[in-house]
C-alpha cells in the first residue's frame, strides 16, 4: 500500500507554544500533524527521543492527556530538562550572567563554556551552548563530547526573552517527568491509553554513531521493538525516514509491520534555507494499528488531518504560567546588568 500523501494544517492553538531549546531536527512544525492523531481518551503522552520535547510542550500547552514523560538517553540534555522543570528561575539568572559576560569576547567565552560543559555537564552550559551554537546544531566528536562551533552572527537568546520562555515551558509542562532511559524501556511501560510518539534518529544516518546524536540506532533493533510494541497493543507514533528535494533519509520501515503509512509534506527544509535553497521536505509518519483503531480506522486518522482547525476547543487561559508566575517580576535589567550579573570582562574561570 502507498503512503497517504498529505500537507498537514496550520494549527492556531500552536502559535504560541513556549518552546525553549532552539534544536535543529525539532518537531515543531510536524507537531501539527501529530497533535490531531492523539485521542481524546489519551493518558500520557510518552516522547522518548526527547530532543526539544516539540511534541510533549505541544500536547501540554494544549492540556491533552493528563501529563506527559519524555526521555533521553542523552543524560546531560535531560539534566537541563529536569532543571527546567525544577527552577527555571535559577536556570534564567545563570544564563543571563554567561549572556552579559559573552560580550567582551564571544568566540573565546563560548569555547570557554563549551570545555567547562564537556568536564561538567552542568545544565546551564548546555543551554548557553544550544542559544549560541551555529544553525542550532548539535555536534559530538568521537569521544562524545559537545564540539559545534559558535555562530559569530549573534549573541544568541536575548535573557528577558530565554527567561520568558523558560518559566512559560516550565508550567505548560508541570506534573510532567523527564528522566534518562532506553526508548525501548519506555515502550513496554506503555498503558493502554497512553500514545507515545517516536522520533529515532533517521535511518539513513543511525547505522552508526553519528555526529549529530550521542549514539546511533540500528534499523534491525529499532524493528524488533516495534514489533514488540504492535504485538503488546501500543498507541505509538512514530518518525523514521523522509526527504529534503532529491535527498533520500533511510528506506521506509517494512509494510508487514502493520503501520499506517503517511507522508507529510513538512514545507521548505530550515537546513536547506541555511544553505541557500529551497528544498521541500516530506516526512514519513506510521501509526501503529492500536492508534489506528483508537481513532475510528484509516478513514476516520486521515480526517482528523484533512478536517478544519480545531484546537481552539483546546483553548484555556490557564495553559502556560500559572497567575502566580506570571505576576512574578524580573529581578534585574538585562540591558543594564546589576552586580549579580558578570558585566563584560568577566574571567572564564569563573564561569557558573
Amino acid at each position: 500500500m502507498n503512503p497517504v500523501q498529505l500537507t498537514p494544517r496550520r494549527l492556531s492553538g500552536l502559535t504560541d507554544v513556549p518552546h525553549v531549546l532552539p534544536y535543529q531536527g525539532s518537531k515543531r512544525r510536524l507537531a501539527h500533524a501529530i497533535i490531531p492523531l492523539l485521542p481524546v481518551d489519551t493518558d500520557r503522552l510518552l516522547e522518548p527521543f526527547a530532543g526539544s520535547a516539540a511534541v510533549s510542550l505541544a500536547a501540554r500547552h494544549l492540556k491533552i492527556g493528563g501529563t506527559a514523560w519524555f526521555s533521553d538517553i542523552n543524560a546531560p540534555l535531560i539534566g537541563l530538562w529536569q532543571q527546567i522543570l525544577a527552577d527555571p528561575y535559577e536556570l534564567a539568572a545563570a544564563y543571563a550572567r554567561m549572556w552579559a559576560a559573552q560580550r567582551a569576547d564571544p568566540s573565546a567565552y563560548f569555547q570557554a563554556v563549551r570545555t567547562a560543559f564537556n568536564e561538567r555537564h552542568a545544565p546551564d552550559h548546555l543551554l548557553y551552548l544550544l542559544a549560541r551554537c551555529v544553525k542550532a546544531a548539535v555536534r559530538y566528536n568521537s569521544d562524545g563530547d559537545f564540539n559545534q562551533g559558535v555562530d559569530h552572527r549573534r549573541l544568541g537568546v536575548r535573557p528577558e526573552l530565554m527567561r520568558s520562555r523558560l518559566v512559560r515551558a516550565s508550567a505548560t509542562l508541570a506534573g510532567s517527568r523527564a528522566s534518562v532511559a532506553d526508548y525501548q524501556d519506555v515502550l513496554a511501560a506503555a498503558t493502554a491509553r497512553d500514545v507515545a510518539y517516536l522520533d529515532p534518529p533517521y535511518e539513513g544516518v543511525s547505522a552508526a554513531r553519528d555526529r549529530r546524536y550521542v549514539t546511533g540506532l540500528p534499523r534491525a533493533e529499532f524493528i524488533a521493538a516495534i514489533i514488540d510494541a504492535v504485538s503488546n497493543g501500543t498507541s505509538f507514533l512514530a518518525s523514521y525516514d523522509g526527504r529534503t528535494g532529491d535527498r533520500v533519509y533511510g528506506e521506509p520501515l517494512p509494510a508487514g509491520l502493520g503501520l499506517l503509512h503517511l507522508h507529510l509534506d513538512a514545507g521548505v527544509s530550515s537546513q536547506a534555507t541555511l544553505n541557500g535553497s529551497a528544498a521541500a521536505t516530506v516526512e514519513s509518519l506510521y501509526a501503529s494499528p492500536a492508534l489506528v483503531d483508537r481513532l475510528g480506522g484509516t478513514d476516520a486518522l486521515v480526517q482528523r488531518l484533512r478536517a478544519p482547525d480545531q484546537t481552539d476547543r483546546y483553548a484555556d487561559e490557564s495553559v502556560g504560567a500559572p497567575r502566580s508566575v506570571r505576576r512574578r517580576p524580573l529581578h534585574r535589567n538585562v540591558e543594564h546588568p546589576t552586580s549579580d550579573v558578570a558585566a563584560p570582562g568577566h574571567k572564564f574561570a569563573d564561569l557558573p
